[in-house]
């Protein structure tokens, strides 16, 4: 199928194409049928969105709350098979698996919170930064060091027997 173009003493010609160029100019194709555009500039029909109060009500049917890791992962595969049948766009999935992600995180801080209640202890003692700790397992890789280096320790003489000497 070649593209008819318009004769140029049709300028006006109402079986054109209404579609505008950035430009101002109007496409000198020929329209399509009944309407207003050419096939080139005819826009696909969109499908259909599906109902937003629907897919909520399939991603949030029977959870109360996303207070356990179970219940995450069921609304995460509930969110999969709505990808998986293109009744909702990947970037809202992205946010929402984002947004689970997070939930998920939280768990455990809740847990710890439920559990023990806070504990605040004023009067705690500081760090002992003093005292070396003892060693309890010497290095085994250290090299051996020589004779003249390793003495045992020997009492200070006194002031007569160096003068003797």
């Amino acid at each position: 199928m070649t593209p008819q173009f318009a004769k140029p003493n049709s300028i006006n010609n109402s079986a054109r194409c209404n579609f505008r160029f950035p430009n101002g100019m109007r496409c000198r194709l020929i329209g399509f049928g009944s309407q207003p555009f050419c096939p080139k500039h005819t826009q696909p029909a969109a499908p259909p969105q599906p109902d937003p109060a629907e897919i909520a009500s399939t991603l949030t049917a029977n959870l109360d709350d996303f207070t356990s890791a179970a219940q995450i992962n069921n609304f995460l595969s509930r969110l999969l098979l709505l990808l998986a049948q293109d009744k909702i766009s990947t970037r809202r999935a992205a946010v929402l698996a984002y947004i689970t992600n997070q939930l998920l995180r939280t768990l455990p801080a809740i847990a710890k919170e439920n559990d023990e209640p806070a504990q605040i202890v004023f009067d705690m003692p500081g760090p002992e930064r003093d005292r070396p700790e003892p060693e309890q397992n010497p290095p085994q890789h250290a090299a051996p060091t020589p004779d003249h280096e390793h003495r045992e320790p020997q009492e200070p003489r006194k002031y007569e027997e160096l003068g003797n000497k």
